[in-house]
């Protein structure tokens, strides 16, 4: 029965952790207005015959906090790198030199900086419900073993701790949305 009991608290801890960490990989995609290479993570490009995800055909890199450059391991593919930036609705316009391409990162403007926050929240709100299915399953894994014989103090006690594992969860969730506000809404 240990075994069970550690079994659905582990869950539960690498349950957050995934959500956690989901939400941490989706806010890096939010762009706070300072040119990041992660901001062309989700561009993909038609070369070679396939559509390839633009880090394998390209190196990404800023010039400064305003400017992208995307230097193609093969010249052949700017054309097709160029127009796979444009098609991701990124709102960003790749210039080509010949050689790499250079994208400047526009200001955002107060209205499409709210924007962000809200969607900011939004993916807090989203990771904050699956810690809380999370909590669910454990506690219903707990009753389970409950009514399976065990100590009805025992199952209040791994309550309590599921729950402060949830509390804990969801205060991280916390700082890290209002770590992104702050930056987002920083000029």
């Amino acid at each position: 029965m240990e075994d069970e009991i550690e079994f659905i608290i582990e869950g539960a801890k690498e349950g957050n952790q995934k959500s956690i960490d989901h939400l941490s990989a989706n806010l890096e995609k939010i762009r706070a207005g300072k040119a990041t290479p992660s901001m062309l993570d989700s561009v993909t490009v038609e070369a070679y015959g396939a559509q390839t995800p633009l880090n394998q055909v390209a190196t990404v890199n800023t010039l400064d906090a305003k400017t992208l450059t995307v230097q193609p391991w093969d010249k052949s593919n700017l054309d097709a790198i160029a127009t796979g930036i444009i098609n991701a609705n990124l709102g960003l316009n790749p210039q080509s030199n010949g050689e790499s391409i250079i994208i400047n990162v526009p200001v955002l403007t107060e209205e499409r900086r709210k924007d962000l926050v809200k969607k900011a929240k939004s993916e807090g709100e989203n990771a904050k419900v699956s810690i809380r299915n999370n909590r669910k399953d454990a506690n219903d894994g707990l009753k389970k073993l409950k009514n399976d014989g065990l100590a009805e103090d025992r199952v209040r006690v791994l309550e309590d701790e599921v729950q402060q594992l949830t509390d804990s969860s969801i205060s991280r969730i916390d700082s890290l949305i209002e770590a992104k506000e702050k930056d987002i809404m920083t000029i």
